[in-house]
């Protein structure tokens, strides 16, 4: 029997996008009120995104585009994140230093804006031949198909 490829169509990664994203801020969130308990603020925010992006990375790999973890999308992957990190910690520091507002919750609306922007990012890394068209759900592998033919 062939081996499929199976390639989520772009509207289900952005949903199981989401749903990782949710388990990783949840990570993230509890990590950053640990980490709060000893460190200052934006110290125990830097950590714990920085923790919690390796989650996200394995998270990612696994269940949104169903690829093969690799040293190289490891190395990228941080890239998906360098708008986010920018996008939060600016975010926080506004939140909590300029409107006053408490460290607790800060972390979790300033990261609000940069999902969009994490996503395009994480998708163009992890599944870098997949171009800008959506993937059907299942193919065929390329060698298998052409020993079909």
């Amino acid at each position: 029997m062939p081996r499929l490829v199976t390639t989520r169509p772009m509207a289900r990664q952005i949903a199981v996008f989401a749903v990782v994203g949710v388990v990783n801020t949840g990570l993230y969130y509890g990590l950053y009120l640990l980490l709060l308990t000893r460190l200052p603020y934006l110290l125990a925010h830097v950590l714990a995104f920085l923790l919690s992006m390796v989650g996200s990375f394995f998270l990612n790999a696994r269940f949104t585009y169903r690829t093969r973890p690799t040293w190289r999308k490891f190395l990228l992957f941080p890239l998906t994140n360098a708008a986010n990190f920018v996008i939060t910690t600016v975010g926080v520091y506004v939140i909590v230093d300029v409107l006053r507002a408490g460290s607790r919750l800060a972390p979790l609306l300033a990261s609000a804006a940069a999902i969009p922007v994490t996503f395009v990012v994480s998708r163009w890394i992890m599944l870098p031949n997949a171009g800008s068209a959506p993937a059907p759900e299942t193919t065929r592998a390329p060698a298998e198909a052409d020993a079909l033919r």
